[in-house]
């Protein structure tokens, strides 16, 4: 099984202990007879007891639509977690009042250490909601939502709030901390348009 078939098992398996339901229905638009052949094939295992049905429509099932979008989630969520923590391991290895801070990422939760004048940043991942939080030492926490991009551009965490983007904030914030530029803009899912 690939890594894509297992994401997809992983985000309907999610979704399906979250339902109350039986019958478990695949989308299949756009997508090919053997791919919607390997969902079942997969949920069968996961789920022997449950009844299959196959059917090809844009958006009448909700299950259907929750699972692209918790594909989708997890993807972004994963290429913004980790564009930040690498952005994060570069600032803190080049500045050098903040040689004793240091940068931890693991099952989905990136710990930004910038020593005890600094506080630490944590940022993660909360799937149930579909959301990144973030705790800042500077401004508290915050719930990020992620929304969609135009035709050219990619697109970004916005916390409901304010309006503001994740990467928005930490470019404020961050560039006072080392006392020089950054660029948190040039991150996946900052909301920058593509080249």
């Amino acid at each position: 099984m690939n890594i894509m078939h297992r994401k997809v098992a992983r985000s309907m398996a999610d979704v399906l202990r979250r339902s109350s339901t039986r019958w478990l229905s695949v989308q299949c638009c756009g997508e090919n007879e053997n791919s919607v052949t390997m969902k079942q094939h997969i949920l069968a295992q996961q789920f022997p007891g449950n009844h299959l049905r196959g059917f090809c429509t844009v958006h009448s099932d909700p299950i259907g639509a929750a699972l692209i979008d918790v594909v989708t989630y997890e993807t972004v969520c994963s290429d913004t977690l980790e564009g930040l923590c690498e952005y994060f391991e570069q600032l803190v290895e080049s500045t050098s009042h903040l040689k004793s801070g240091d940068v931890f990422y693991s099952d989905g939760v990136l710990t930004v250490k910038l020593g005890d004048k600094y506080g630490t940043y944590v940022i993660n991942r909360q799937s149930p909601n579909r959301q990144i939080w973030l705790s800042s030492p500077t401004s508290g926490p915050k719930r990020y939502d992620f929304v969609s991009g135009g035709k050219n551009k990619d697109g970004k965490w916005i916390y409901k709030h304010d309006g503001r983007s994740l990467h928005e904030l930490l470019q404020k914030e961050i560039r006072e901390i080392v006392q020089r530029d950054v660029d948190f803009f040039n991150l996946p899912h900052s909301g920058s348009p593509r080249e």
